[in-house]
């Protein structure tokens, strides 16, 4: 029976740069990896995983940043939120103080009127 030459390679066993294969415990100090790798660019990850990879690279715990993503977009929609309220409110005291400016100018002017009106009566009465 021939090998197949299709089946996949197993994981511990890796090729060398000359071709040969050899189980990744028995490789040479030159060729092993230590840990990850020792630059770690934070301008490379995505905007919103930023702020994590500093986090981490800071040395507080997984927690830490795990609650930072649950709570990040949550504390972006209570400010969205309150924001959207607070424009509420505004436009609402801006059509209010429009409203009682219009109604006392008004009133204003008609009893103005009027006052000229009681006025010439009284010259007329005398």
């Amino acid at each position: 029976m021939e090998p197949t030459p299709n089946l996949p390679v197993r994981a511990d066993i890796v090729q060398l740069r000359d071709g040969t294969h050899i189980y990744t415990d028995q490789l040479p100090t030159a060729f092993q990896q230590q840990g990850p790798p020792p630059v770690v660019h934070i301008h490379q990850a995505p905007p919103d995983r930023t702020g994590q990879r500093v986090a981490l690279g800071t040395g507080i715990g997984a927690g830490t940043v795990a609650a930072g993503v649950y709570f990040g977009p949550l504390l972006v929609g209570v400010i969205t939120s309150v924001a959207i309220s607070l424009a509420v409110v505004a436009l609402v005291a801006v059509a209010t103080t429009w409203g009682l400016v219009t109604v006392v100018r008004t009133v204003t002017q008609d009893g103005d009127q009027a006052a000229k009106n009681l006025r010439k009566a009284r010259r007329r009465s005398r």
